[in-house]
């Protein structure tokens, strides 16, 4: 049976705006609210069906696992700091991600995503930071910012649930937010692109980021309708 959620409804002859993701079954419950407030748009998740990367309008990548070593654009001293690794996840992201910039469409990454994002961009990783996924943390917005003044989204606290985090840059990628505590890189963008952006927080565990998601649908939409 399809989840409610997953359903869309649209005109015959109107094509839906097509949004690609890997979203794990435990993760479904926090983006939920953020899917239904559009409708307009179509969910594909790779994790669970084939998805027609020609046919999308932007791309969401969300929280998971460690990205495999084969992956990472850096010499890995202590294969230990990596905890656990999904290599078919991390094939399809690899894959899809230069497809997406390509095209200029839409493209949110979240937690991991944000690193994936910074790692197909040439960036590297820290492989494991102190502080940043205690209990305390995990869904309260605890956590103080150091805010770039350009940046588009400014948030004074997020909450944290990491031990890897953006090293070295990626690429056309600037530093739009740090942790005020240690500098630990928490929101990144992509320069002179439509929309690209990075977090390491969870802003679908949340309720101070609607805009953040608002923009990001908004663009998903208006590269639909420019299609």
């Amino acid at each position: 049976m399809v989840d409610a959620w997953h359903k869309r409804l649209y005109h015959p002859n109107c094509k839906m705006p097509n949004l690609a993701t890997w979203l794990r079954e435990k993760d479904e419950k926090w983006f939920q609210p953020f899917f239904a407030r559009h409708p307009e748009i179509k969910i594909h998740n790779a994790r669970t069906e084939e998805v027609a990367i020609d046919q999308m309008d932007g791309l969401l990548l969300t929280g998971g696992s460690d990205i495999a070593a084969e992956f990472l654009c850096q010499e890995i001293i202590d294969l230990n700091l990596i905890e656990e690794i999904d290599l078919a996840r991390d094939r399809w992201e690899f894959e899809i991600v230069p497809k997406i910039l390509a095209r200029g469409l839409a493209i949110l990454g979240i937690c991991r995503g944000m690193q994936v994002l910074n790692v197909a961009l040439g960036g590297t990783l820290k492989l494991d930071i102190p502080g940043h996924r205690s209990p305390e943390q995990k869904h309260q917005d605890v956590q103080p910012l150091r805010n770039d003044s350009g940046a588009t989204h400014r948030f004074e606290r997020v909450n944290s649930g990491h031990h890897q985090a953006v090293g070295s840059l990626g690429e056309s990628l600037e530093v739009e937010a740090w942790c005020a505590n240690d500098d630990i890189v928490e929101q990144i963008r992509l320069r002179d692109y439509p929309f690209g952006l990075g977090v390491q927080y969870h802003p679908e565990r949340g309720k101070i980021y609607d805009a953040l998601f608002e923009d990001f649908f908004d663009r998903i939409n208006k590269m639909n309708r420019m299609g």
